[in-house]
């Protein structure tokens, strides 16, 4: 007769599969390992059940919110319909019993006038006539400009600007992709000059850092974060949003609510533009590009003036 298998080894070759295919469930793969032990250990046995779920999900005093519930029973169900495969005695719940676990709170949208200033205070960095200033300037404009991911932007390799074609290689990022960003004429023009000055500190080799550090590395995240805080507080911005303050993140959502209304100005083809916008960005769906309507009044009254012709069967 054959012995069961362990949660665990199932939990491990489920892993693996999906590793192989490009994923790096690196947190989530410890949650689910952290699952597959407590099922072990409980002696449980046989196919997956909803109540050995739910005592995993709602074990801890530490996880005890419906919203904390429900991130962990995301993190469960693929795993869940691999077991099913093999098993179609499998249970898990099916339906959001604890509400969704993604409650996105909306962005800071920055005017034109906030991210003139903020560029103009990393302009005023100090040691003056160093790097640092033209870094951080150069940084914070090619992420409001081209609306990359913080992380994009600091992990750019010198050979990954094509300056003569006007275009960013973002190498596999978030979602191990790849993708080409076209960049205006005048984002080119300020990165040739921040160019001019990158030369003279280190070297220039495609693998080198774009975005230098001031011991000649690339930029640390945290001395990010710690640098555009002192300059956001230097500026007073007081965040319009559901954070607690402004963020260099906001940048990219302001980006893509700017490039929208510009659309809706233009008369163009808000659906059609959409798709292309996510692409550009680089959202794994739609969806999330179309979610960034929420963060400005007069975008949403877009989208409910679309729904209204939709509605009325004015498809064109």
């Amino acid at each position: 007769m054959t012995k069961a298998r362990s949660m665990l080894s199932l939990a491990e070759d489920y892993l693996t599969e999906r590793r192989r295919l490009g994923f790096e469930l690196t947190i989530s793969g410890a949650q689910l390992k952290a699952f597959a032990r407590f099922v072990d250990e409980s002696g449980h046995t046989g196919p997956l059940t909803t109540e050995v779920v739910l005592n995993w999900v709602q074990g801890r005093a530490r996880h005890a919110t419906p919203r904390a519930w429900a991130v962990r029973l995301d993190v469960l169900r693929p795993f869940a319909k691999y077991l099913m495969r093999l098993d179609p005695l499998t249970e898990f719940p099916l339906t959001a019993i604890f509400g969704k676990s993604r409650r996105r709170r909306a962005p800071h949208i920055y005017t034109h006038q906030e991210i003139v200033g903020l560029l103009a205070a990393a302009r005023r960095l100090g040691p003056s006539g160093t790097l640092r200033p033209a870094t951080y300037e150069a940084m914070l404009g090619l992420i409001a400009a081209a609306g990359l991911r913080k992380s994009e932007a600091l992990h750019l390799q010198c050979g990954d600007l094509d300056i003569h074609r006007r275009v960013l290689t973002i190498r596999k990022t978030k979602f191990r992709k790849t993708r080409l960003v076209p960049l205006h004429t005048t984002t080119v023009d300020a990165l040739k000059s921040y160019l001019g000055v990158r030369a003279r500190y280190g070297s220039m080799r495609p693998e080198a850092p774009l975005f230098l550090s001031s011991s000649g590395g690339e930029l640390r995240q945290r001395t990010v974060q710690s640098v555009f805080a002192k300059l956001r507080d230097e500026l007073g911005l007081i965040a319009r949003g559901g954070y607690d303050a402004v963020r260099i993140h906001d940048l990219r959502h302001s980006f893509i609510c700017r490039r929208v209304r510009l659309w809706q100005e233009q008369g163009a083809n808000i659906d059609n533009a959409i798709a292309a916008l996510s692409t550009y960005v680089g959202h794994a769906k739609i969806s999330d590009t179309y979610w960034y309507l929420t963060g400005v009044p007069d975008l949403m009254a877009v989208a409910g003036k679309q729904f209204e012709l939709f509605a009325e069967g004015h498809h064109g």
